[in-house]
């Protein structure tokens, strides 16, 4: 275990696999009990705090990363809301080539989806028989599964942290989310209730899109194949659970 003084009030903690093998915790166990998350923090803050200048504290917080096989605790005493904004602390964990891909990736895909249905229209009015000649059904499957979809989705992230600053920066309304792990990578399934509306739909997904990528993957492969961390209301949990 790698211990690092950033300032007077944060110390950065490196928790190796191997040091959460010797305590028996996961950090899928973490997730999954509050108390325990709470009493293992304050065991690793024991051990780092050797001058006790954050035990007693009145206002210590913890951030938990993943890293690699194991975790990045940092510890912050006495700090003001204007030195923990999301925004710096996301920032900081990726470079601008990192930040750039994810948000530049989600913007040309948006863009390419749009082209093509632009398209497709400007075709369909230049060609009346085409019109005449599309089969209702058919036209009424499509119109379904494309509703089905535009309430389904699947976002992939770069980290848990990308869940983290999810939970504290959305509230989703009429929504049920859950978050999976596949292969060493997290995605997060939003559903959204039949009687969401588009512009709710819309917003919220731009708002998420901000941390995380639309990912063609479906829930369907995630429930067969993906290790489900959180389900129902995965947000929730993290926001309870992480405070940032």
């Amino acid at each position: 275990m790698e211990m690092e003084h950033i300032n007077e009030n944060t110390i950065r903690v490196l928790i190796q696999g191997e040091d959460l093998v010797a305590r028996g915790i996961t950090f899928i166990d973490l997730l999954g009990n509050h108390q325990e998350i709470e009493s293992f923090f304050y065991s690793i803050l024991e051990e780092v705090d050797v001058e006790e200048q954050f035990i007693g504290s009145e206002a210590v917080t913890f951030q938990v990363l993943p890293k690699g096989d194991g975790l990045e605790l940092i510890i912050s005493k006495n700090l003001s809301p204007d030195e923990m904004t999301p925004y710096e602390i996301f920032t900081d964990q990726f470079t601008d080539d990192e930040l750039l891909s994810i948000f530049t990736e989600t913007e040309e895909s948006q863009d390419q989806e749009d082209a093509v249905d632009e398209l497709l229209n400007a075709l369909n009015s230049d060609n009346p028989t085409a019109k005449e000649s599309e089969n209702p059904k058919r036209k009424k499957k499509e119109q379904e599964k494309l509703l089905e979809v535009n309430r389904r989705y699947v976002f992939s992230l770069i980290s848990f942290e990308a869940a983290i600053y999810i939970a504290a920066s959305v509230t989703l309304e009429e929504a049920q989310s859950s978050l999976y792990m596949l292969k060493d990578h997290y995605y997060l399934a939003v559903n959204f209730a039949e009687d969401a509306s588009e512009l709710l739909i819309k917003n919220s997904v731009a708002h998420i899109s901000e941390f995380a990528r639309v990912s063609e993957t479906t829930e369907d492969v995630l429930l067969e194949h993906a290790q489900v961390i959180m389900s129902g209301d995965a947000l929730s949990t993290i926001n309870e659970y992480f405070e940032i």
